[in-house]
Parts: structure tokens; sequence; C-alpha cells
């Protein structure tokens, strides 16, 4: 029985609240009924995670009244960007300038553009949004977020540097800012805002409510309905159950949707793979997301008249490896690799240019599906390791998540690659160690059934790379790759390792990790406006609808176009979430 709020308050009132006011007791009221109230609030955020926690804190700061539904429970509160590495994409920052990197708005825009090659009549809104975000990356983004309290890690990263041209893909100077604290450091600001409103009564948590419909009312979007699931206790990131103890249905003048992508979804993620673009969707990948990263509201939202666009768009990496140690239903970790690994195919053949480590994703996703396997090999040795490997993830960096910088420096200073690297070198399923090439390739071969690498044929590929370290001279992309990145002093010092022969003993042990494909964010999504105005098929904006995060692509249905600029994940959350928070303010 769902009870009307009418009904409910004059109960309450005559058994409890003699001055007539029942919100305080609407919460017992629902928990002893086991159902919750049909009741109104100003505004509906469905999904407690980054973008939604931004939209939340900015409608109550505007006054209004709140409510968030999360299908999970209160320890999952900022959702999987919690377990992100917690870069941000800023434009000429403090950092930057302090490293002698020289960036731009305009240079920004080039590589954006660059990279999203936007060529469909649907991406005016998605190039809408690319540009207002780079403005906002390049203006009063960092000082807004400094000014709540955060910072950021002094070296600059320089990830996903592109296919090879300046007018294409990939970022020209490095703006991979790494926030202290990492994914929790990002959230930390917004839901400290949540809960400070909590207390005030101005916003209400509601976990374990999963969203099932929309509620429309004369083609206005007015309420949202759904079901109470059983109360869970796991810990975050693992999986929980579905059962179903109730319903609930909440009125609002504004629903914003803040839900999520695809990537925990396996079978949605091979529904939309671009197989003429990509090649054939993996029968097997790792998850790189939580399970409960599942898309189910998008088509939600999509019977409620929304439209969707490039679906097609996804983003996955190559450089991932099952967890040792899994806390989501096949969880896997990507690797962030320094430039020297050498890359190989499942037969042993080595990756062509621009299918270097750190340079162009899906350029070498297509390659590596391509050769009729669904992985591939890096081959390094202890030296690379050490201080090239990092593992993306808050749980894989502890040092950076606990804000300790006296963990960093023995961490990252210390004889042996960072704990959690090493870590995974002596207990991780796709990592082979041995002291001789001989025995690296049957460790490969063993551990793939398959006996694909030919040792002599590997030993070539090696040895005429070898031969490129022992002058100044060279005509390999990838030794001027990693000669160009020791240039930059944030590289040379932390994140590339001095040139070295493969094949050196004094460098060993030699090591190969097997590398799977790892599902990650979702690039197409709900259409909307620069307002996060959730548009319709025509579109028109669908009134009292609003989305943000990755469940709208990060903003316009699309803002990346065909390929990400690392650091725009949480900074696409963070924008679009603000923008929807604040204009649905306006309109309630």
């Amino acid at each position: 029985m769902i009870l009307s709020l009418s009904t409910a308050k004059r109960r309450m009132q005559l058994s409890a609240c003699p001055h007539g006011d029942a919100r305080p007791i609407l919460p017992y009221l629902r928990k002893v009924l086991g159902e919750n109230v049909a009741e109104r609030a100003d505004a509906i955020v469905v999904g407690g995670g980054l973008a939604g926690l931004v939209a939340a804190a900015e409608l109550a700061d505007a006054g209004r009244r709140v409510i968030i539904l999360e299908q999970e429970g209160e320890n999952s509160l900022g959702g999987q960007a919690f377990w992100s590495l917690g870069g941000l994409f800023f434009v000429d920052s403090p950092e930057q300038r302090r490293l002698r990197i020289r960036d731009s708005r305009e240079l920004a825009m080039q590589d954006w553009l660059g990279s999203a090659q936007f060529d469909r009549p649907e991406d005016a809104w998605p190039r809408r949004t690319a540009e207002a975000f780079v403005d906002f990356a390049a203006g009063e983004m960092r000082s807004w977020l400094h000014g709540m309290g955060m910072r950021w890690f002094p070296v600059v990263g320089w990830a996903e540097r592109g296919g090879g041209h300046a007018h294409g893909h990939g970022n020209s100077v490095p703006r991979f800012h790494i926030t202290w604290g990492t994914g929790p450091g990002a959230i930390e600001p917004f839901e400290r805002r949540v809960r400070e409103h909590v207390a005030n009564g101005r916003i209400e948590l509601r976990f374990r409510h999963q969203a099932s419909r929309l509620v429309t009312t004369d083609g206005a979007v007015t309420g949202v309905a759904g079901e109470v699931l059983e109360p869970s206790d796991v810990e975050r990131g693992q999986q929980s159950g579905r059962a179903v103890i109730g319903s609930f249905e909440v009125s609002a003048g504004a629903v914003l949707v803040t839900s999520g992508g695809i990537g925990g979804n396996h079978d949605l993620v091979r529904k939309a793979w671009p197989v003429a673009r990509l090649g054939p969707a993996p029968k097997r990948m790792v998850s790189g997301v939580p399970h409960h990263v599942d898309g189910r509201m998008i088509a939600i939202t999509q019977e409620a008249g929304a439209a969707v666009i490039n679906a097609d768009r996804m983003w996955h990496y190559t450089e991932g490896v099952t967890n040792w140690a899994p806390i989501w239903p096949n969880h896997g970790i990507r690797i962030l690799p320094g430039p020297s690994s050498m890359w190989f195919d499942a037969r042993g053949n080595r990756l062509p240019a621009p299918c270097l480590p750190g340079f162009d994703t899906l350029s070498t996703l297509k390659h590596i599906l391509a050769t009729g396997y669904e992985y591939s090999w890096f081959v390094l040795t202890q030296s690379i390791i050490k201080k090239e490997f990092a593992l993306s993830g808050s749980e894989q960096n502890p040092d950076f998540t606990s804000k300790s910088w006296r963990a960093v420096l023995k961490s990252r200073r210390g004889k042996g690659a960072p704990p959690p690297v090493e870590a995974f070198k002596q207990k991780g399923e796709d990592f082979v160690v041995r002291n001789s090439l001989v025995e690296l390739v049957d460790g490969m071969n063993a551990l793939t059934g398959e006996r694909l690498i030919d040792h002599d044929h590997l030993k070539m590929q090696i040895e005429a790379r070898d031969r490129e370290i022992d002058n100044p001279f060279c005509k390999d992309a990838q030794v001027t790759a990693i000669n160009g990145a020791r240039t930059y002093l944030g590289d040379k010092l932390i994140r590339t390792a001095k040139p070295h022969r493969i094949l050196d003993p004094a460098h060993g042990p030699l090591i190969a990790v097997r590398l799977n494909i790892l599902t990650r964010k979702t690039l197409g999504g709900l259409h909307t406006n620069l307002d996060s105005q959730v548009l319709d098929v025509s579109g028109d904006p669908i009134p009292g609808l609003y989305a943000a995060g990755e469940v709208s692509g990060f903003g316009g249905g699309g803002y990346h176009g065909y390929n990400a600029l690392e650091g725009t994940f949480l900074g696409g959350c963070i924008f679009s979430g603000r923008n929807a928070g604040r204009h649905s303010a306006r309109s309630v």
C-alpha cells in the first residue's frame, strides 16, 4: 500500500504531531510501513555518483529541497568516481606553468576537436558542450575547486598522447592533474556539501531505492517511481542483492538523471559495439567499473521520451589485468604505462606506431582485435616496471589516496616498484617473470596454453630495438618517443625509465604482462543541451528532465566525440552536474 501524503500527514498529526508538521517523522512512517509515502520534492536526483552529488549540492545551495535516489547502500555514495585516480583536465594551470608547460585554450581546443572528430548532425550539442568545457577547464574550474579545498599532485601527467599529427587525436602537452586524495579526494568537497544540506534538511539521501519509471504528466517529467531493495551491508564496490521489499513514488518539479554508463553490463557494451569501426566485440573482457554501472536508466529515460545519441561511441582500455584481489565481479585494473614497454600482439608481433604505450587507445584496440585475438603483451624489465608502471584506481594508489607525502616518497622512491605494482607482479595471473628470454617465452605460452610465441621471432624484434638504444640516432618510433618523453621534467623524474636494452641482465628480470580488454566509459548517451536539459527525438527539451555525467556522454550526448582525453571523465561529471543543478534550480 502507498498512502497519499495528505492521508499520512493527517494520521501522524493525530498520533504524534499535535502542532501539525509531519515532515520530521515521514522517514519514520516509511520505515514502519515498509513502503514509501508518495510525496513531493523540488528536485529528484537519480544516482549518487559524482555528477549527482555536484547537482544536488548546487540545487540545495539555491534553497531547493532535493531527494537523492541511489540503488546501492550508503557506503557506495560517490559511485565509480571513488575508484578513480582522480585525474582532472586543466588548461594553463599553475602546476603546468611550474613545470614550464606552455598551454592555452586554443591549443586545448585544437586537441579536443582533433580527438573528437565530430562528424554527425547530432554532434551540434556535443560540440558546443565540448567548447564550453574547455572554456571551463581553462577558466574558473581549478579556482572553483581549489576554493572548496581540492588540491593536486605537483607533477602533471601526460596521458593519451595521440596518433602522431598536430591536428589529430591526443594531448599536445601534459594536462592530467591527479587530485591529492585521488577519487575520494575529488568526491569529498561535494559529499561534504551534500552532508551539510542533509543536516539542515534540504537534502534527503534514500539508499537502496532503484528507479524503474519516470512519471510524466502532460508531456513533462514530474516524478520517479521504483522499488525499495533489501538492505545491504556489502563493502563499497561489491555486488549487492536486488531483492525487492517495497515500492516508492516521489514527485518533483525537476528530475535529474545522473546514473552513470554501461561499463559494468557487458551485454549492453557488446550490443552497442561499433563493429565496422573497431572490429568484432570481444567475447571476453574484464570490468574496469563495478557491477552497478549497469546502464538501466538509459532505457528507462528513453521510455519517457528522451533521445539517445552516439551510443556506438565508447572508451575501453587495452591494458587491463585481472585483479588478484577482486572487489567486484570480473574485476580488472588498468595499467597506466610509461613509454618504454615493448608491445606485442598474441602471436608475438610488435605493434606498429601509433600503437605505443600511452598514445592512442582506440587505434590500439582496433589493431589488437584485427589480429583475431583479444589480448596482447607487454615485454619489459624490472627497471621499467619500477619507474613506469602505475595502476589506475584509488585503492591501487594508497599513498596518493591517503594524502601522505611520506608514503608517496617511500612508495615511489623505494628499491622496487610501488607495493601495489609489486603485488601484481608476484600474484597477478597475467604476469610472467623470468631471468631469460627463453624462460619468459615458455611462461607466456604456458599462461595462454596456445603456444603462439616463437622465441627466435620475439628475440629478433627485441634485439633490433635494443640496437637503436646504443646510439643517439634512431628510426624506431618508440625509442624516439622515449627520448622525447624525457625532455619533459615530470616524465624524466617519475614516469620514464632511462633508456636501456631490454635484454641487458643488469636491468632484469624480464617481465611479460598479458593485457586484456577492460571496459570503462560510455562516450554517448542521453541527448542534452548546455543547460543539461534532456532532449526528445525532435531535439526539443523535455520539461522537467535533466541529465548529467556519463549517462549523458558527460554532456551533450557525447562531448568527447570518438576519442577521450584523460582527465575529462571526472571533469565532465563536475561540469555537467553543476550545469544541471544550477539550471534546474531556476526552473523549480
